[in-house]
């Protein structure tokens, strides 16, 4: 079993990383570390008020922190566009990509380009944002990587292709596995592509285990529930692993040099909730080559961002 902590991080000096969803849970937590390593962190926030928010708590905690604020909306692909052009104008290279940010579990409701949103969110959006970001990635000294944020819940998903967008039947649950399953997919996809095309960019999948954060709140919120919004906060005080421990996971996949491209990472401890990170074994479904293919294809011609790399 790992016992890995971040305490084995080597130093970030000089790195340039984007997370998204940075200025709560996980990213947050997983910001903190890298820039408390030396790594120059671009904080990606739907709320630039709430980004600048974390940005002061962790600069009150590590003087020399070195972050930037910048807005990034993933239920809008506008947003997604804006962003990687001032990213690419600014930065010459973007030695990890960490797609965290996410929502789980809501009442249906839309991006702005009409998208389940959990689907949307979840994997378009991180989908249009790596396409658009791959060309800094691709020209940064050294390897770069791309981390993309899971869950267990994956386990439980499946790719429906004839109502990816939950149209003709919806379940909140059911959304949610399905689109963390397509960021397993994407995540091994995108490396198998980028073998192919040779380049120095590695592609990993992690996942937090049970940890204490606003997501598993957030559906309870939007559906007034309060009843589940008590039951969920219960669960996370005697359940969860801290936030702090859930951002473990994506430190390691982000980091370790000991990483291989299309890995697995998660908590190694109890029911693989809870612990030290280490690589795992994702879902059959996960791995099924025909399904991450067709799924590339889809999301290609719905996001209208494109990669420009084989397929293997």
């Amino acid at each position: 079993m790992s016992d890995w902590t971040p305490a084995e991080m080597a130093s970030q000096t000089g790195k340039t990383v984007v997370v998204t969803g940075a200025n709560s849970g996980i990213g947050f937590e997983a910001t903190k570390e890298l820039a408390a390593r030396g790594a120059h962190v671009v904080m990606a926030c739907r709320s630039t008020d709430r980004g600048r928010t974390a940005k002061r708590e962790i600069e009150t905690e590590y003087s020399g922190a070195s972050l930037t604020v910048r807005e990034l909306d993933l239920a809008d692909l506008d947003s997604i566009r804006a962003f990687a052009e001032w990213f690419t104008s600014e930065f010459d290279a973007l030695d990890v990509l960490a797609n965290n940010a996410g929502v789980m579990a809501i009442p249906r409701s839309e991006t702005e380009q009409g998208f389940e949103t959990q689907f949307g969110v979840n994997h378009l959006g991180h989908f249009a944002l790596t396409a658009r970001l791959l060309p800094v990635l691709r020209r940064t000294n050294g390897a770069s990587r791309v981390v993309t944020q899971s869950s267990g819940v994956h386990e439980r998903g499946r790719i429906d292709f004839d109502d990816l967008q939950g149209e003709d039947d919806y379940d909140k649950w059911d959304a949610y596995a399905q689109s963390k399953l397509a960021n397993v997919l994407f995540a091994y996809e995108l490396d198998r592509r980028l073998r192919t095309a040779g380049a120095s960019v590695t592609s990993v999948a992690c996942h937090p285990g049970y940890a204490a954060t606003n997501l598993q709140l957030r559906g309870p919120e939007a559906e007034g529930s309060r009843l589940r919004l008590l039951a969920m906060k219960a669960a996370n005080v005697v359940l969860a692993q801290s936030a702090e421990r859930g951002a473990w996971p994506l430190l390691y996949a982000a980091t370790n040099p000991d990483i291989d491209g299309g890995e697995y990472v998660g908590p190694t401890g109890l029911f693989d909730m809870r612990g030290h990170p280490g690589p795992q074994e994702s879902s059959e479904r996960s791995r099924d080559e025909d399904t991450a293919r067709r799924l590339w294809t889809v999301s290609e011609d719905l996001t209208g961002a494109a990669f420009g790399l084989p397929a293997p």
